[in-house]
């Protein structure tokens, strides 16, 4: 089953939604994408938060 995590539920004024196959995929891609548009470095504490988001899709 896919996963998902919406950009606006970690506290982004953000349409963006990452999908993967797994957890580590979407987290990956959230980094990515959080570090290219928010210029934010994603810690391993935030990491823990925003696994606690990723729903199936």
């Amino acid at each position: 089953m896919a996963k998902i995590l919406r950009c606006k539920d970690a506290g982004f004024d953000c349409g963006e939604e990452v999908r993967g196959q797994t957890e580590e995929e979407v987290l990956q891609k959230a980094a990515e994408h959080a570090k290219k548009v928010h210029n934010v470095d994603v810690t391993p504490a935030m990491a823990a938060q925003v696994r606690s988001l990723i729903k199936d899709e």
